[in-house]
């Protein structure tokens, strides 16, 4: 999958101000790609990934997957292309409480209409090192374990494009190292562009291509 920005602005209104959160970014993310976008609190990088994983809008440009404009798609065939085609994770996990490890990470199938998730739930939580935790709750795992958790739920409907939003920032330097260690595996044996958004140097030295933001802008060598 190609995603493709092309000067991009976004702006937010706060306290009675324009924000400018994004400005004039344009930026390409080629099939299998590894793109770390680091920057200080503030410089967009969020606002970036929202918008390339289709859960906010530009205020103007064009973002397109596969040469389709986000623009252009219903609210159906958006939901749609998150379902199938994006998987997402989180600094804070995002995992439901109430369903266990293994119904955690069936969610994207069920959504899509699978009937048979199992198996395919069962094979990442092994790939993830969590074999024999899927009765378990997410109360019940640590830090690190959620994290792996929530990167079998963004993998297990073999997404061409994973969005990442500072997967590691929650966890201490080994766990993280850990965890960031399965995203990147897990990543590449699926073929999967990867946009990480991280303030580790470690990180971002692990990717094909480090994009540096500041004040909403990708900034140029």
């Amino acid at each position: 999958m190609t995603l493709e920005f092309q000067r991009v602005w976004k702006r937010y209104r706060q306290g009675g101000e324009d924000l400018v959160a994004l400005a004039d970014v344009s930026l390409d993310v080629c099939p299998g790609e590894f793109v770390a976008v680091v920057g200080p609190s503030g410089s967009g990088k969020s606002t970036l990934l929202h918008i390339a994983g289709g859960l906010d809008d530009p205020d103007s440009g064009v973002v397109t997957v596969d040469g389709v404009p986000l623009a252009a798609l219903g609210a159906g065939a958006r939901a749609r292309l998150r379902r199938r085609d994006v998987g997402f994770v989180f600094q804070f996990f995002q995992l439901i409480p109430s369903l266990s490890v293994i119904e955690n990470i069936e969610l994207p199938l069920l959504f899509d209409g699978h009937r048979s998730t199992r198996d395919a739930a069962l094979t990442l939580l092994g790939a993830v090192g969590l074999a024999g935790k899927g009765a378990r709750f997410p109360g019940e795992l640590s830090g690190g374990e959620m994290q792996r958790v929530a990167i079998a739920r963004a993998l297990v409907a073999g997404p061409p494009l994973i969005l990442a939003d500072e997967p590691t920032g929650n966890l201490d330097s080994v766990t993280g190292a850990e965890v960031l260690d399965v995203l990147t595996t897990q990543v590449r044996q699926h073929g999967a562009a990867l946009v990480l958004v991280t303030h580790d140097p470690v990180a971002a030295g692990l990717a094909d291509r480090v994009v540096a933001m500041r004040d909403g802008r990708i900034q140029t060598p």
